[in-house]
């Protein structure tokens, strides 16, 4: 049964380790804009890339130790290819019509590269989880995992209201293609240094 410090405290450590998945979010929602299909690919893959760190989480608070410490900073070369990648997009199709821009110069938002860059984002996520997790036992562990599955759907309706907003959305739109690359090897670059300097 959860009580409320444990739900105030589930909240706290949801928002605490999920700050920079907003700011992706919000950069996924910015390039699906006026497409809903592609708005419930990032909600989708939100969902699976965070269920997997989860699991992993659960996995390892329960004494099944997946992977040496060490292992989670290599999570963050997916963020570094994904941006890799969208530079290389960009950057093939610059002397592209401007009319051409979003149809051809912008990578698609698919449900897979969103749940990639979560869960490899995640390493932060699974370093604070896991203890917690161990501490409050089978019993204690669904309640954290209802609240941060709830966070999650919020979080995405949130980033997608904020992305959507004219100002924010004029300018994702002028600098998507410089932010989502910067993001996501800045993300990576994160991910590897703060695990190789701890493992």
């Amino acid at each position: 049964m959860v009580n409320l410090s444990s739900l105030v405290e589930a909240t706290v450590m949801f928002v605490a380790t999920n700050i920079d998945d907003f700011v992706v979010l919000m950069v996924f929602f910015g390039q699906a804009r006026g497409d809903r299909a592609a708005a419930l690919r990032v909600v989708a893959g939100q969902y699976l890339g965070f269920g997997a760190i989860l699991v992993v989480s659960v996995i390892a608070a329960l004494g099944a130790q997946l992977l040496p410490r060490s292992a989670i900073a290599y999570f963050g070369l997916v963020p570094i290819m994904l941006g890799l990648r969208a530079a290389w997009t960009t950057w093939s199709h610059r002397d592209d019509d401007e009319d051409d821009g979003d149809s051809r110069g912008r990578p698609g938002v698919g449900t897979a590269t969103v749940a990639a860059v979560t869960f490899a984002n995640g390493g932060d996520n699974i370093g604070v989880y896991v203890p917690v997790f161990a501490v409050a036992g089978p019993s204690g562990m669904p309640g954290y995992v209802v609240v941060f599955l709830i966070g999650v759907g919020l979080w995405c309706a949130l980033s997608r209201r904020i992305a959507e907003a004219p100002p924010v959305a004029e300018l994702l739109e002028r600098w998507e293609h410089v932010v989502l690359p910067v993001v996501f090897i800045g993300i990576g670059l994160a991910v590897l240094i703060k695990g190789t300097n701890s493992g």
